[in-house]
Parts: structure tokens; C-alpha cells; sequence
């Protein structure tokens, strides 16, 4: 038997070890299982290459727990190691086998993922004795036991083991009991193992029968050796992605489209990622990207290795030029990972023109769920709008569709303002802006709906590229003053008649601390309401932005709402008002207070002890 000490540079490297190798100790079974599956790998690269002779046998790791013994152990039918090579891999922290490997066979598939240095240790996070019993596939090998219980003391003799490969036997400590549970075991294999490339078992399947759940003989395969993400999309359906997602996303929406990512140069990339259908809710879409280094799982919070809107998207990333444990700094400055997410961002692009080539009906018919996806695109990622420019849609309040260009052709001639700036009228809410929306079509205007939370911000993004171009909301102002095609006409009052009707609807304007309101005149017609309220477009698109997170926009965000009522001039009503104010009239008041609460009720905001007022006020007058 050899008593000896790990070669380290500090008695103190275990308890670092236990508190900071990992932010989570459940990573441990990770580390292990990938170390099992890299000694598996090895072992089938140095067969290809007639290393090993003879049929390789039952390559599963298999898990178990042994809840009397309170041991958790991982086996692993690989390499296996001799003496020398524990003292070489094990005894010495900073040493990586996996490293070495790869240098001498060059393996172009890129199989091996172990780092079995730092990565075993991590065993002692959970466990208070760790033993290793293992046997090296080469002959005349001796088995030997390796046993350490967390200080730099470690015991190594020889033992009986029969078998290739290698057993991790982890002793539980008291305060990492949960990892005895089959559930919890279950549960992390799931998340981490679900993809590796050699099959882990994990106690027995189950039947159902008369009305229980009956364990079979059955091993409990619990991954899948051959994902989709790694094999040829021309052997791939389209049946064969949805069920993957599926697999991915247990009972969620099936998606909108996929991408298959196969990338060898200028870094490795595989994967496939789907268009979900995006609901109006961005935070609760994040985080659905699964990362991957060759097939182990690594984290599914993939900003910093994607673009920002792209962490919308559901799927896989696997790339061996990531590495498992990894700083947000790193992914930050990486030239590899910023490579990595600009092909990305292409490939996205290339898809989503692709469709909008070849199936416009069916890329429109989908467009309300991408439009969230694409928007924070656009106003996030320069470069990613000029890309998708050409299939970028505009939809109106008629529920029709447009490229960019389609819609300044059909718009020039109407929608021309008369310092030749082309005004582009949109609803954020088709049925409570109904009224305006009326109003400008019957001047012959087309009103777009852009009813997303990110409007405000979009249209912005568009007016600085589309020079030409600026977006007016349908309720900003009366439709002679959105597209201003001439001097507007005056009021023909005198001014002691405006100062005696401003007088009559400045007293019956709504009190409110979270608004303000302006009155204005305007002879619209006779036809037209008698009152309009309108909401200033630069006021309330800096409102809005600042509440979707605007940069620099708080000081927006915590102003009033500011609001103009537009009496028309022309409207009898309000000539009815004046009569009744010039003679002192007391139902001048009621009237002003009727034809404001009118306008109110017409955009929604008359609501709570002013709409029973209003209620009351109407029976009455109508009796």
C-alpha cells in the first residue's frame, strides 16, 4: 500500500475546493459523468486506431446509489488508469489527461470533454471520501484502489477489480444528503447528461400496472446518444424537429420555424434553434437556449454567447470552443464566442429571408408572433436590421402586410406633408382608437397597427434610417394636423368669443394630478366631433419608451401625461355652448362638461365616479 500527499501548493486546497470551485455543488455529478464519458471516448478512438484489441463489451456508465452505505457511485467501462497515471492525473491538481490526449491523437470529431483534473475534485464539494478503484484497458494491468477523505492525504493499493474502466465511489458528506435521493439525481442527469454520447443507465424503467408504477429488469437508459442537433439535415424531417423540440420543451407551442446549425471553420459550431412563438412578454422568453460543450450541458443563460434579441429563441448551441466552466468576462472578450454570435445572427437572417421568399403567405401569417422577436432585433442589433430590412413587415389596421418599399409606394401620394416628409399614421389600439382611425381613413389615409411594447422604441429606430419617413399615432392629433398638407384654416371667432368659450371648457376639463390638458380651437368641419382629445406624440412616445427600460428616459417616464382638447369651431354643439356662455346660461356648463366626457368616453379614459357622473347626466338630459 503507498501513503502519500497530493501535490498541492497549500493544505487549505480542499475547503477552496468545497466552497468556490463551483457556485453549485450540484455540478459535481456533471464533472463526473463527463469524466466517464471522456474515458469511454478515449477508449473507442484508440480501438478506430487498433490500440485495443477485441470487442470493446457494454460501454454504459451506469449510476447507483446505495442509500445504507450513503454512497453515490458513477462506473464507467473506459481506459481506466494505472497507478501511474493516478499519480500523474489525480495527485497532481493542476494536470488535465484530456489535454495531453487530445494533443497526441488529434481526434477530428472532438470527442473528448474531460478535464479530469480540477473536474474530479469536485467530488469532495458533496462527498467526505472519494475512491477511486479502477483497471487500465492495458494488459497486465493491476487494479488499484485510490481512497482520500478530503485532506491532502490519499492511501493507493492494489484491490480486486476485474473489469475495464473505472468506479467513482463518493461517500456522502451529512449536509449533502439530497444527492442520495433517487429524484435528485434523476432530476440533475436529466439536466446535465441528457445528450452525452455514451448511454447512462440509471436504476430500472417502470410499467404501470394495475394501477401502480412496477420497476422492470429494464436499465433506465436516461440520455439521448445521438441528438438531433448532430445528425445530417438531409436525413431530417420536419416531423423529426418538432418532436425534438418537444423533447426539449416538454407539452410547449410548436414552433414557427427552426434553423440547423453546422459550423467547422473558422470555429466549431452545431445546433438547432427554433423561432417560438413569441408572446409579449420578452423577460419570460429568455433563457431557453440550451449551451452545450460537445454534448455536456453547460448553462442555458446564453447572453454574452449570443446577441441579446437572439436569447429569444428556444434550442441548442454545442461548440467545443467554449469550454464548461467559463466567466461572463471571458464570453465577453472572446474573439471565438463573438464570431459565434455573428454567424448566428446571420444564419437568422438568412432564414427568415429565405421564408419570406419562397412562402410569403405563410411567413405573414406568422408574422404577429415573430414581430416581437424581430422588433427588439432591429433596435438592438444595427447590423441585424440591415440585413432583414427587405422582409421586414408593415402591417395596418386592415390586417394587410407590407415591405418597407411597398408601403412607401402605396403612402407617397396621400401621406406627403407639405415640407415633403412622408407621415406614417399608426394605432396601438385598433378598437379604443376606432374614432381616429376612422377619421383618417376618411381622408384618405392608411393607418398601420404597431401595438407591440416595443413600438415606441421601433419607430424611432426607423425614423433614423428612413430619413424620409416620420410615425404619427392616429389620436396625436386631428387629421388635418397629422399630415399637414397646407396652412390649416383659422377659427373665424373673435378673440372675446374664444375667451368666453376657453372660459366655459377650462372649468369643466378634467381634474387630474397624473395629466394635464391644454385647450386648443379648430375649425374641422361640421362633421367632425365637437371635442377631441388628443395626446402629444413626442410626450408619449418618451413615456413609453421609458417604460420598456429607455436609456436616459426616466425623467419622461415620471412627467404628467400631457393631453390637448380640440374644441371644432364649426360643430353646432359648440356654437350652442357659446350662445349659452355669452347669456349667461348655467347649461353652458352642463353642455361644455357633457361634449368633454364625449371625447373622454370616446378614448377610454372616462372611467369610475366620472363615467356614473356622466351616466346620471345623460339620463337627464335625454328625459
Amino acid at each position: 500500500m503507498q501513503n502519500g500527499k497530493i501535490g498541492v501548493t497549500t493544505e487549505n486546497i480542499f475547503p477552496v475546493i468545497k466552497k468556490f470551485l463551483y457556485s453549485d455543488h450540484e455540478i459535481f455529478l456533471r464533472e463526473l459523468v463527463a469524466n466517464a464519458t471522456d474515458a469511454t471516448q478515449k477508449l473507442k478512438t484508440l480501438s478506430s486506431r487498433g490500440e485495443v484489441q477485441g470487442e470493446l463489451g457494454d460501454l454504459t456508465i451506469r449510476i447507483k446509489i446505495d442509500k445504507k452505505a450513503g454512497t453515490l457511485t458513477i462506473s464507467d467501462a473506459g481506459i481506466g488508469m494505472s497507478a501511474e497515471e493516478i499519480e500523474k492525473y489525480i495527485n497532481q491538481i493542476a494536470f488535465s489527461g484530456a489535454e495531453e490526449f487530445l494533443e497526441k491523437y488529434k481526434n477530428p470529431e472532438g470527442s473528448i470533454i474531460g478535464h479530469f483534473g480540477l473536474g474530479f475534485y469536485s467530488a469532495f464539494m458533496v462527498a467526505k471520501k472519494v475512491e477511486i478503484r479502477t483497471l487500465s484497458f492495458k494488459e497486465s494491468s493491476e487494479a488499484v484502489a485510490w481512497v482520500c477523505d478530503g485532506s491532502p492525504d490519499y492511501t493507493m493499493e492494489s484491490c480486486d477489480k476485474t473489469t475495464r474502466g473505472t468506479d467513482i465511489i463518493l461517500t456522502i458528506d451529512e449536509d449533502s444528503i439530497e444527492f442520495l435521493e433517487d429524484s435528485r439525481i434523476s432530476g440533475l442527469l436529466g439536466k446535465y447528461c441528457k445528450f452525452l454520447p455514451i448511454p447512462i443507465a440509471f436504476g430500472k424503467k417502470t410499467d404501470w400496472k394495475d394501477g401502480k408504477s412496477v420497476e422492470t429488469d429494464e436499465e433506465n437508459i436516461i440520455n439521448n446518444t445521438n441528438p438531433l442537433w448532430k445528425r445530417n439535415p438531409s436525413d431530417l424531417t420536419e416531423e423529426d424537429y418538432k418532436a425534438f423540440y418537444q423533447e426539449l420543451y416538454p407539452f410547449s407551442e410548436e414552433p414557427l420555424f427552426h434553423i440547423h446549425l453546422n459550423v467547422d471553420y473558422p470555429f466549431n459550431l452545431t445546433g438547432v434553434l427554433y423561432f417560438p412563438k413569441v408572446k409579449s412578454n420578452l423577460d419570460l422568453q429568455k433563457n431557453k437556449i440550451q449551451l452545450y460543450c460537445n454534448q455536456v450541458y453547460v448553462t442555458d443563460s446564453v447572453e454574452g454567447i449570443v446577441p441579446d434579441f437572439l436569447t429569444l429563441l428556444h434550442g441548442v448551441l454545442d461548440s467545443p470552443d467554449i469550454p464548461l466552466n467559463v466567466s461572463r468576462s471571458y464570453l465577453q472578450s472572446d474573439s471565438n464566442v463573438k464570431k459565434i454570435a455573428a454567424h448566428i445572427s446571420k444564419k437568422v437572417a438568412d432564414r427568415l429571408n429565405d421564408i419570406f421568399k419562397t412562402d410569403r403567405p405563410q411567413y405573414e401569417e406568422k408574422w404577429d408572433s415573430l414581430k416581437i422577436f424581430l422588433e427588439y432585433g432591429l433596435v438592438t442589433d444595427e447590423k441585424f436590421f440591415e440585413k432583414i430590412e427587405k422582409s421586414y413587415l408593415l402591417k395596418n389596421t386592415d390586417g394587410k402586410a407590407f415591405t418597407i418599399e411597398e408601403y412607401k409606394t402605396l403612402t407617397t401620394e396621400h401621406q406627403t406633408n407639405k415640407d415633403k416628409k412622408l407621415v406614417w399614421l399608426y394605432s396601438s389600439d385598433k378598437d379604443q382608437q376606432y374614432g381616429f382611425i376612422e377619421a383618417a381613413q376618411a381622408k384618405g389615409f392608411d393607418v398601420l397597427l404597431l401595438d407591440s411594447p416595443l413600438t415606441a422604441h421601433v419607430i424611432g429606430f426607423l425614423e433614423s434610417k428612413l430619413t424620409d419617413v416620420q410615425f404619427a399615432r392616429v389620436d396625436a392629433d386631428v387629421p388635418d394636423k397629422l399630415i399637414v398638407k397646407s396652412d390649416a384654416p383659422a377659427h373665424n371667432l373673435t378673440e372675446e368669443e374664444t375667451n368666453s368659450l376657453k372660459t366655459s371648457f377650462e372649468a369643466e376639463q378634467p381634474k387630474d394630478e397624473k395629466a394635464t390638458y391644454t385647450i386648443e380651437f379648430a375649425a374641422l368641419g361640421a362633421q367632425a366631433q365637437p371635442v377631441t382629445i388628443t395626446q402629444s406624440e413626442f410626450m408619449r412616445r418618451m413615456k413609453e419608451m421609458a417604460a420598456v427600460g429607455g436609456g436616459g428616459m426616466n425623467f419622461y417616464g415620471q412627467m404628467p401625461d400631457a393631453y390637448t382638447l380640440v374644441v371644432n369651431t364649426d360643430h353646432a354643439l359648440v356654437n350652442e355652448v357659446l350662445t349659452k356662455s355669452k347669456a349667461n346660461d348655467e347649461t353652458a356648463a352642463t353642455l361644455s362638461k357633457q361634449l368633454i366626457d364625449l371625447a373622454l368616453l370616446s378614448n377610454g379614459m372616462l372611467k369610475g365616479e366620472a363615467l356614473n357622473a356622466f351616466v346620471k347626466r345623460s339620463i337627464d338630459l335625454i328625459r
